[in-house]
């Protein structure tokens, strides 16, 4: 009797893939992010599971390589019978968006390509329906086009004349390179002059001559595509140079973190969140800081909000599973259809954490708020500090762009 129970509760479970960059070009954030995942699937099952069914997960460091993200996903999707996934890079989501789709499991990324957010292919510029793709947070388009929004604004505000002149800064990868049409059309659209794009590696290195170009264009903001240790030399080579430049980044490059490796040289940088900080006071942060303890018994680690999207990421799925158990079962196609069923949906237990989101059948931008913060380091301290909230239209021709 006791053997039938143990291969009963055995069976109750379902497998989620979980892929991370633990040792690629962008651990300095993957590692955050992935610990948020991992650490809330481990709560979710320490505390009853979906509803009674446990969450089998396995974390995949596959180094930012797409050949062996898609291992991975292939070996899951055989082997463990996987129903949904935790994934993490542009390149390799957007790589896996016709598997996903044909499979119906549905992709919880930490990619905000505006590339996933057109599930039936409606607009000329989505590469690929992305019907089984979703993320947490604004695309990285539409938090381009709200830092453009800033800008024009901050232009105006300053009493500057002429037109602002803009430049993407990044590598040649999917990633930077993922609101960059989208981003330079709208500051078009703003009153910018868009300058040629200026390319950086995902690396460290010397970027002065990169700089070099920025302060000869005479570029007023820059969007950095890149995260990490890219961010920390780009800023360290301009103040070489003396660059005079207003940065703003994505989303993966602006953080404590990286404040407090760069130093002295970070002034007025400005980055958009999807969360509060650690030390913000608001009801959800309980839970996270919970969670938190799977991985820090402790309690003491300061998490980065990275890890707060991850484990915002984990509960969207963990709720669209409890609807699939109660309409049909824990299947990818009923998980999928959970995304669907509530509007303005903030997790339970993560209010004031996660920001209210609305993912429909034909629009998976489930996001159009973006939270504006600056960023400075003043004699050993780094100060954080929000300039403006910016709420986005869902305007037709930026669905999947």
């Amino acid at each position: 009797m006791m053997a039938a129970n143990s291969a009963a509760a055995k069976e109750d479970k379902v497998f989620v893939g979980h892929l991370a960059d633990m040792s690629g070009p962008t651990a300095f954030v993957g590692k955050e992010y992935a610990d948020g995942v991992r650490d809330a699937m481990a709560y979710i099952n320490a505390n009853g599971g979906i509803k009674g069914t446990g969450l089998d997960f396995e974390t995949v460091d596959y180094a930012y390589k797409v050949p062996q993200a898609i291992a991975s996903y292939k070996k899951w999707k055989s082997r463990k019978k996987m129903v949904a996934m935790q994934g993490w890079g542009t390149a390799d989501t957007e790589a896996l968006i016709s598997f996903v789709a044909r499979d119906k499991i549905p992709v919880y990324s930490a990619s905000y390509s505006g590339h996933l957010t057109d599930p039936k292919g409606k607009n000329p510029h989505t590469k690929k329906p992305a019907p089984y793709n979703f993320f947490y947070g604004a695309s990285y388009s539409d938090s381009c086009r709200a830092l453009v929004q800033w800008a024009a604004k901050d232009w105006k505000d300053k009493g500057s004349k002429g037109k602002p002149k803009f430049t993407h800064i990044g590598a040649n990868h999917p990633f930077p390179n993922a609101p960059k049409a989208a981003c330079a059309e709208y500051a078009t659209e703003l009153g910018f002059d868009v300058q040629p794009s200026v390319v950086i590696s995902m690396k460290p290195g010397d970027f002065k001559a990169q700089c070099l170009s920025l302060k000869s264009s005479g570029t007023h903001y820059g969007y950095i595509g890149n995260l990490g240790g890219s961010v920390m030399s780009l800023i360290k080579s301009c103040n070489t140079v003396g660059t005079d430049i207003q940065f703003m980044s994505n989303i993966w490059g602006g953080d404590r973190k990286i404040f407090e490796a760069i130093g002295e040289g970070v002034k007025d940088y400005i980055f958009p969140t999807m969360t509060p900080f650690w030390d913000s006071n608001v009801s959800g942060m309980k839970l996270v800081k919970n969670i938190s303890k799977m991985s820090d018994s402790s309690g003491t680690k300061s998490r980065p909000h990275h890890y707060i999207r991850g484990v915002c990421s984990a509960y969207y799925m963990k709720e669209a599973m409890e609807w699939a158990k109660d309409n049909g079962g824990i299947t990818g196609a009923n998980v999928k259809k959970g995304m669907y069923a509530t509007q303005n949906w903030v997790p339970k237990g993560l209010e004031g954490v996660c920001l209210p989101a609305t993912w429909k059948d034909d629009d998976h931008r489930g996001i159009a708020e973006v939270n504006i913060y600056k960023g400075n380091f003043d004699k050993d301290n780094v100060s954080i500090e929000q300039v403006d909230t910016v709420s986005l239209e869902r305007r037709a021709d930026w669905l999947g762009y």
